[in-house]
C-alpha cells in the first residue's frame, strides 16, 4: 500500500502541526490511545492528571487535544480552558464515562470542539479531531444502547448524590428497591 493509499484509508488531513496532548487517568487506556493516534500521524504526548495536562499545555500548547473529563486528581475541563487560552485554535475532544447533557453543554462552552462518551474508539476520536468547524463528525461506529445511557444517567446521578442510595432514589423518581437492583447488576452493553 503507498503512503497516498493510507491517507485515503484514514480520511481526513491532519493539519501542519500534528501535536496532540491526551490527558486520562486510565492508563491502560491512555497507551492504547497514544500509539493509535501515533499510527495516525499525530505528534503524541499523554498526561495522566489535570496538573501534568495544564503544565504540558503550557510549556507546548497543542493544536489537538483529548481530555477525560474526570480525572483522580480534578475536573478535565481546567485543561480544556488552560489549552484554550494558551492556543484558540486548537481542536479538543472530551471523553467521559458518564455522558450528560449538562456536562457536554459546560465541555463546548469552554471550548471544546467536541464531546463523546467512553467507549469510544481511536476512529471516532479521529474524526472528531479533524471534521471541519462546519461539519458534524459522523455518528459513531457502535453508539451505546439505550440502557446503557440510561445505567450511565443513573451511574452518574449516583455518584453526584456521594453514593447515596435513598437520595439519588429520590431525584431519579424511582423506588428505593429498583434502584438498589439496578445498581447491583453489572452495565450493559
Amino acid at each position: 500500500m503507498t503512503m497516498t493509499e493510507d491517507a485515503l484509508q484514514a480520511g481526513p488531513e491532519i493539519g501542519p502541526d500534528k501535536t496532540l496532548l491526551l490527558v486520562d487517568d486510565d492508563e491502560p487506556f491512555l497507551r492504547r490511545l497514544e500509539r493509535a493516534m501515533e499510527k495516525r500521524g499525530f505528534e503524541v504526548e499523554a498526561a495522566s492528571s489535570v496538573a501534568e495536562g495544564i503544565a504540558k499545555a503550557t510549556m507546548r500548547p497543542s493544536a489537538y487535544a483529548v481530555v477525560d473529563l474526570r480525572l483522580e486528581d480534578g475536573n478535565g475541563l481546567d485543561v480544556v480552558e488552560c489549552l484554550r487560552g494558551k492556543r484558540p485554535d486548537s481542536k479538543i475532544v472530551v471523553l467521559t464515562g458518564y455522558g450528560a447533557i449538562a456536562t457536554a453543554v459546560a465541555a463546548v462552552k469552554i471550548g471544546a470542539t467536541d464531546y463523546l462518551s467512553k467507549p469510544a474508539d481511536a476512529n471516532d476520536i479521529t474524526n472528531a479531531l479533524l471534521c471541519a468547524e462546519d461539519d458534524l463528525p459522523p455518528p459513531p461506529e457502535n453508539p451505546m444502547s439505550a440502557d446503557r445511557v440510561r445505567w450511565e444517567h443513573i451511574q452518574r446521578v449516583y455518584e453526584l448524590c456521594d453514593r447515596n442510595v435513598s437520595e439519588t432514589a429520590r431525584r431519579l423518581n424511582m423506588h428505593r428497591r429498583t434502584l438498589q437492583r439496578i445498581l447491583a447488576k453489572r452495565s450493559p452493553r
